[in-house]
């Protein structure tokens, strides 16, 4: 059911972005028409990925990003946090923005967007606090974290790729944006060791003659391609595939927090929501959102 879903879906997406793209060609006739605005800038760079154990595989591929003021977007994007709320779990009382791939011509694929959350005092603003929103393909789970910009560790809590087990822990780190943007997430395994490392570099580029929908177009169908394809050449390399932890272990995000307070390091507040995982007062701030059926 799940493969025949998952066809189904790459046909109908294909069918919905080819007919979207045909009302974009035609509003390209009208150069004018730019949706530039002060709350959106562009970056274009670079995501590069390197798996050195058990086998080595790396790969590159060029992104475009939206790095978007979220109290100034006059059109906040859906199926993100608000500002208010990103402030809220960060406990800052600045600016918002969130750094993501918006959807295009009817289609999303967005691994990991992150909310860069800043503290004012006086007339000066600083970078706090970071949001972590992780999606893996193709079940559509999220999980978001808070996590300290300069270099944070956090026990892995999401089931990213059938390619991975759920032991080790993320170490994650970001530039404060500006002309250019570095993200580095490296993964420490206890049998593995530092064994993966991906890493997202790019340049802040001018947005005043650009149409949004033209600079998007179709990137999150060429980050989805990459997934697939570099999925079915691990499975060619003989790497184990393993099976999404909610078979085996249903407990597996209470597992996480658990994991991730025993590193101590770095420690954000923790919300308690509905259906979630029951944390204690100085776990890090933990949300999940499940997959939607069929993959649930």
């Amino acid at each position: 059911m799940e493969l025949l879903y998952l066809l189904w879906s790459i046909i109908s997406n294909t069918f919905i972005s080819f007919t979207l793209s045909l009302f974009l060609s035609f509003r390209r006739l009208f150069p004018h028409s730019t949706d530039a605005t002060n709350s959106f800038a562009l970056y274009q760079g670079t995501v590069w990925h390197e798996r050195r154990r058990p086998v080595h595989h790396s790969f590159k591929y060029s992104v475009r990003y939206a790095f978007i003021d979220l109290d100034l977007a006059p059109h906040p994007p859906p199926d993100h946090l608000s500002s208010q709320q990103a402030r809220d779990i960060a406990h800052t009382n600045g600016p918002v923005f969130l750094l993501t791939i918006p959807p295009s011509v009817g289609y999303e694929q967005n691994p990991l967007s992150l909310y860069y959350c800043y503290d004012v005092e006086g007339s000066t603003k600083c970078l706090k606090q970071c949001i972590a929103e992780v999606t893996n393909t193709p079940w559509g789970e999220r999980v978001q974290f808070v996590f300290n910009p300069n270099l944070d560790v956090v026990a892995k809590p999401l089931h990213v790729s059938p390619f991975m087990d759920m032991h080790g822990k993320w170490s994650i780190k970001t530039s404060v944006p500006g002309d250019n943007l570095i993200v580095n997430i490296s993964v420490n395994h206890p049998k593995l060791g530092d064994y993966f490392t991906a890493s997202l570099t790019a340049n802040r580029i001018s947005s005043s003659s650009v149409q949004h929908a033209v600079f998007f177009w179709l990137m999150p169908h060429k980050v989805a391609i990459w997934i697939y394809w570099h999925a079915l050449k691990l499975w060619w390399k003989k790497v184990v595939f393993i099976q999404h932890p909610r078979y085996e272990n249903p407990s597996y995000k209470k597992d996480a927090i658990a994991r991730d307070r025993n590193l101590g390091c770095c420690q954000a507040f923790s919300v308690q929501t509905d259906n979630q995982p029951q944390v204690e007062p100085n776990d890090r701030w933990i949300r999940w959102r499940d997959a939607k059926w069929p993959w649930c």
